[in-house]
């Protein structure tokens, strides 16, 4: 196991384009770290970066407190598990694990060892003597981390191994892997561009987009107070409700966005919003924010329209429209009056995220 620091890490190509622009952060000995972002922000070229698959341009990479950029890849102590399973169809699942240890020249005996106890860990022992092609989608994924396991690495790098599976088998993977992870206590980094196994596998998220990291922090708190438009949005399923506006005053403070006005004096950021009335201002709502009002309106809520109705069993989620803006609202089961009618929702001026319009940052942060 070992710590794993990089100190303004780029990567930028002959033809100029840059795919990671000066990555800080520090993963701790036995820490599960998860890069994550959309296509071609950066996050599996810096991953690379770190395996030394990929040279670095400039800054510095170290492991264990090593410098290693120039240090060649199977000297690095690294273990790396791909998209791709790449298992070589006419060896059996031990003569699989074995590989690679056998081109180290590593003891028989020591290797019969390593496999058999990867073999256990993995729940794999039945299926020794199988070959790829008589295994699951689940099983090949899982001789794939075996593969690197064996090796018992200081850091496993993990580039999106789990994108080839079905939704059911990568459920069941998060867990093998969250399992894996509190068994070995071994430091690991993680990429994927699904934020479901962001949040659920990290124990601390690196957001990263057009090769900028945007923000560091553990999943809830990336998820109750992103820094910026970009990480608010990314992060949660419905995404956040986002409704520009203008801030008025009279004798409250409000977000006028042209077709409704939101109650700002319940905020947290009231002293910073008194001094910018007149301003442009962008207000965000988690779709469990937003509660549908029955009887008398409440002081904090908003009139929309209501496009459609998605039960998805233990809660449902309801598609509007408040003029422009579409709006999301996660409820629990109950009866919903019928498509195109207008609905009052409340919600809480405390749980509003406000973000200034024109350098799209949290107000604060």
């Amino acid at each position: 196991m070992a710590e794993l620091r990089l100190d303004a890490v780029r990567k930028v190509y002959d033809n100029g384009h840059v795919a990671v622009a000066g990555a800080t952060f520090a993963v701790a000995d036995g820490e599960f770290l998860v890069l994550v972002g959309p296509s071609g922000c950066g996050k599996s070229t810096l991953l690379r970066m770190i395996a030394g698959l990929e040279s670095i341009s400039s800054g510095t990479l170290a492991i264990g407190g090593r410098p290693v950029n120039d240090v060649a890849p199977k000297d690095r102590d690294i273990a790396m598990v791909f998209q791709n399973y790449a298992l070589y169809p006419h060896m059996s699942v031990y003569e699989n694990l074995a590989f690679g240890l056998r081109l180290r020249d590593v003891p028989r005996a020591e290797i019969d060892r390593r496999v058999r106890a990867a073999a256990h860990t993995l729940e794999l022992a039945a299926m020794l003597e199988r070959k790829p092609g008589q295994l699951s989608g689940g099983q090949r994924q899982r001789v794939a981390l075996g593969r690197a396991l064996v090796r018992d690495p200081s850091v496993f790098l993990l580039d999106e191994p789990l994108s080839n599976l079905d939704a059911r088998l990568r459920l069941g993977m998060r867990v093998e892997l969250a399992r894996l992870h509190r068994q070995l206590g071994t430091t690991m980094i993680y990429v994927t561009h699904d934020q479901i196994e962001a949040m659920t596998l990290g124990q601390r998220i690196v957001v990263m987009k057009d090769g900028e990291i945007q923000q560091i922090d553990t999943p809830m708190n990336l998820y109750a107070k992103p820094d910026n438009l970009f990480v608010a949005g990314f992060l949660g399923s419905p995404a956040m409700n986002l409704l520009r506006g203008r801030v008025v005053a009279d004798h409250r403070l409000w977000l006028d966005t042209g077709h409704t006005r939101l109650p700002l004096d319940g905020t947290p950021e009231l002293a910073v919003l008194a001094r910018g009335a007149g301003g442009e201002l962008v207000a965000g709502l988690r779709p469990e924010d937003l509660v549908p009002a029955h009887g008398d309106a409440p002081a904090a809520s908003l009139r929309a329209e209501l496009e459609l109705v998605e039960p998805v069993g233990n809660e449902v989620f309801l598609n509007l429209r408040c003029g422009n803006d579409a709006l999301v609202a996660r409820v629990p089961p109950q009866a919903l009056p019928a498509a195109g009618t207008m609905m009052t929702l409340a919600f809480d001026p405390a749980r509003l995220h406000l973000f200034d319009s024109a350098s799209e940052r949290r107000l604060g942060a």
